[in-house]
């Protein structure tokens, strides 16, 4: 390791080979942040678009990519409580968290129990945290209800099954693969079904006892959305959390008046930014459940930082099971 602390950098916007791990020190934190001494980075899709600049939003360049880590706070700014000083957190934010050392504003820090990890902190606050958002602020969950998963194998459909059934539902998990299946039903689902399926709405009925379903979850969009909103009972809710599956679905808006039912946005970085308050109580309602063993983040691989190449590219692929984390030191 050099001297400074290294970071995945994005000096063009390119694939995975064309990031540079390089030197960067964020320097003293500003008013209202925190410094933080990372020790692990969770990786998802969205980074891995965000850097090759193929995402809705795109910071100016250079920056350092990462969305989500968990470290230790070693210096804080300008009114900010000096107590954070030495305390293990997890932060999340659109860019920064793939770096030894970097700077978030204190409001996008949380203080973690000592129950968790690191590495299990580093993919919990952005899956968790927008499960939760989705199913409990947005769509409404009943105990009782139930629950269809949408990419049940990613992180917030993994997230959704266990957190649907900690909150009392039924859960149906859709997914590409057998691997994804069992993680699936590992993680609590009640049934899991082929998601490339040809008889996707049948299996989907006949998961749910020949009912039609209460929610759908869908971080997948594409052509996945219009058969899981017809899958929806009178009154039910369809949950846009992302496009995973590559394209924004348009569905026939006859739909919603024939069922009674709403597609509802989830969009869970506005939501910190309206419902800071909220947005607290949610962290230390889903520490809760993790303390209680309801909540278990499932780490697929734990890479170095010097593999990042090959651990971007396996967050990316869609083929694995689970989550992937950088050990940052």
């Amino acid at each position: 390791m050099t001297d400074a602390p290294l970071a995945i950098t994005v000096t063009a916007f390119g694939a995975p080979e064309q990031l540079e791990l390089r030197p960067h020190d964020p320097g003293a934190p500003q008013a209202g942040e925190v410094r933080i001494a990372v020790e692990a980075a969770g990786i998802s899709y969205v980074d891995v678009l965000v850097g090759k600049g193929e995402y809705q939003l795109k910071p100016p360049l250079p920056f350092v990519l990462g969305t989500e880590c968990a470290g230790v706070v070693e210096a804080v700014g300008d009114a900010v409580d000096p107590a954070l000083i030495g305390q293990r957190v997890c932060a999340a934010a659109f860019i920064g968290a793939f770096g030894q050392a970097t700077n978030f504003p204190a409001r996008s820090i949380t203080v973690l129990p000592q129950t968790m990890s690191f590495e299990e902190a580093s993919v919990f606050r952005v899956s968790y945290g927008t499960a939760y958002h989705a199913l409990v602020q947005r769509g409404q969950l009943q105990s009782g209800e139930t629950l269809l998963v949408l990419g049940a194998g990613g992180a917030v459909g993994c997230a959704a099954v266990q957190l649907g059934k900690a909150l009392g539902a039924r859960v149906v998990a859709s997914a590409s693969s057998p691997e994804k299946r069992a993680l699936a039903l590992a993680a609590g689902a009640d049934a899991a079904i082929d998601a490339r399926s040809p008889n996707w709405r049948d299996d989907v009925k006949a998961a749910n006892d020949g009912r039609p379903v209460d929610i759908v979850l869908d971080p997948v969009g594409g052509e996945a959305t219009e058969p899981a909103f017809r899958s929806l009972a009178w009154k039910g809710r369809l949950l846009v959390i992302g496009f995973a599956g590559g394209g924004i679905a348009k569905l026939p808006v006859n739909l919603a008046l024939l069922k009674g039912a709403a597609l509802i946005g989830v969009d869970v970085r506005q939501f910190g930014e309206y419902e800071p308050d909220v947005q607290a109580a949610n962290m230390q309602a889903l520490f809760a459940l993790h303390a209680e063993g309801k909540l278990r983040p499932p780490i697929a691989q734990v890479y170095p930082l010097t593999d990042y190449v090959a651990a971007l590219h396996a967050a990316f692929s869609g083929q694995v099971a689970g989550r992937i984390v950088l050990k940052m030191r």
